[in-house]
């Protein structure tokens, strides 16, 4: 039979990999958007494509419940990649901004697993997958709230993972380092939008990063990968009888997880603060 995965996020990047790679691998992809123009760039692809926005309780309800009327009640797998980054330092943020972080990369994915449980319990199986970040293990400067949101991401999902061990409902975390997506360009646009630069105590870090993260030649940092990378570990975790709890994409993600591992928080610190250095000095 068939399989079918709802997948967020498929405007660009990792998302519309993963709905290409594993539409021609057979799978039904039904593929969502926030963007009702991005729902026809889709559908002119040949992908099933609905309009979904993950802040909304309506929104999700209404495609799930499109989707199952369409698969007859069942889906195999979730992969819940919809996201976006909010940079700038913590005392900077809004409360508003830090709301708006989590609802996107937080609620809307634990409110899409409260729905499909469900539904993969009637049918005795299922795949979660969720794209988190290696910023959901180490952490950065001026990356705060997305740092916070990825974080919760794994607290979650390792808990669901320990909480459904008896089924055959299978929870797997990806955590990618640097890909070539839009990611920081977005950030980018997003940080320009909503920090108050000029007044800030960190105006001139901000002016130095805005800097770095503006030049060609740092929109994709030394070791970034392609979406296709994500997308590997992503058909290891829909298709192995026995999916990893979590798969690191690219060296400087591996490299972070092992040095979390072995390190003091004061060494990781050091590390990152010298990283962060050599971007704005």
């Amino acid at each position: 039979m068939q399989k079918s995965i709802l997948i967020t996020g498929c405007s660009s990047g990792i998302g519309l990999s993963a709905a290409q790679i594993l539409q021609k691998k057979g799978y039904h992809v039904f593929a969502t958007v926030r963007k009702e123009a991005d729902v026809k760039k889709l559908h002119a692809l040949g992908l099933d494509s609905f309009q979904l926005d993950v802040n909304d309780s309506n929104s999700i309800h209404t495609v799930l419940d499109n989707i199952l009327a369409i698969t007859g009640g069942t889906l195999d797998a979730l992969f819940n990649n919809a996201g976006f980054g909010q940079t700038g330092a913590i005392e900077d943020l809004t409360r508003a901004l830090i709301r708006d972080q989590f609802e996107t990369n937080v609620f809307g994915p634990m409110e899409l697993i409260m729905q499909v449980l469900p539904i993969m319990r009637k049918q005795g199986y299922g795949r979660i997958i969720q794209n988190s970040s290696i910023l959901g293990i180490v952490a950065m400067p001026y990356y705060g709230a997305y740092n916070a949101s990825k974080f919760a991401l794994e607290g979650f999902s390792n808990t669901l993972r320990q909480e459904l061990r008896d089924t055959h409902i299978f929870v797997s975390i990806i955590a990618p380092g640097p890909i070539k997506t839009q990611f920081r360009n977005n950030a980018l646009v997003m940080y320009k939008k909503t920090i108050p630069q000029s007044n800030s105590v960190h105006h001139a870090r901000y002016k130095n990063l805005e800097n770095y993260f503006s030049t060609a030649e740092n929109k994709h940092p030394p070791m970034t990968v392609t979406p296709d990378a994500v997308v590997s570990k992503l058909i290891h975790a829909l298709e192995s009888p026995r999916p990893k709890a979590h798969y690191y994409i690219g060296i400087p993600a591996n490299l972070f997880a092992w040095m979390r591992r072995l390190l003091p928080d004061c060494a990781l610190d050091w590390i990152f603060d010298k990283i962060t250095h050599s971007q704005i000095k």
